[in-house]
């Protein structure tokens, strides 16, 4: 089984890159880095195959997913977060945050549909969008409207291939638990935090074969937060 996933390098990618090789998941990765970071525990397992690149450079992305073979699943992590109230972002703040989130998703699932229907046999995607796109807040316009659009692409695109048996949803997490984000919030109830592990078995349950039935949904993993 042949599996992308961008963003894999980051705090909630390095758990969800471990999940589907668990899985027995040949998982091919392009990334941002020269190399693969040495904390990551899977770092020089041979069923990963890391490749730099740029996920918003349209020609990079199309020549690396035409060059895979048979996909099953793609699974689109990468991202930023910026926070700003209107009146203090630019627009180049604001098209910063569509490229990072929503055009790197777009590319990500355009070229996935195209290499899933080569194989014949159907496929996954995963997408990965954010509470405030479901529940908005103010302060980060940019950021949540770069999610919305995240989650609105999600749910157009399962309309569009669910003859092709490409079951395409989202996760929405809230504020996971990772090192930066305690760091960041050092005086939160971290217990009440969703952790990567737990947000990448529900990526994994979502771009397995036992998802026979479920497309098009923004499942919600907010744990207690």
């Amino acid at each position: 089984m042949n599996v992308v996933i961008t963003g894999g390098t980051g705090g909630l990618g390095a758990s969800v890159v471990e999940a589907f090789l668990e899985r027995g998941a040949d998982v091919h990765l392009p990334m941002f880095e020269q190399e693969l970071p040495a904390h990551l525990a899977w770092r020089g397992d041979k069923r990963v195959h890391a490749q730099r690149m740029s996920l918003d450079d349209e020609a990079a992305v199309t020549g690396f997913y035409g060059a895979l073979p048979s996909l099953w699943a793609s699974i689109h992590l990468v991202g930023g977060f910026a926070m700003a109230p209107i009146a203090e972002t630019s627009l180049g703040d604001f098209e910063k945050q569509w490229r990072m989130n929503t055009v790197t998703c777009f590319l990500g699932c355009r070229e996935a549909v195209k290499a899933i229907r080569k194989s014949g046999k159907g496929g996954r995607i995963v997408n990965v969008a954010a509470r405030p796109a479901l529940a908005p807040v103010g302060g980060m316009i940019a950021y949540s409207t770069s999610k919305a659009a995240v989650a609105s692409l999600t749910q157009c695109l399962a309309a569009e291939v669910l003859d092709d048996n490409i079951l395409v949803n989202a996760v929405v997490p809230s504020i996971i638990d990772t090192p930066a984000n305690r760091k960041s919030m050092p005086n939160a109830d971290f217990a009440k935090w969703p952790t990567p592990a737990q947000i990448a078995a529900e990526i994994a349950f979502l771009a397995s074969e036992q998802n026979a039935l479920t497309s098009g949904t923004l499942v919600t993993v907010y744990g207690r937060a």
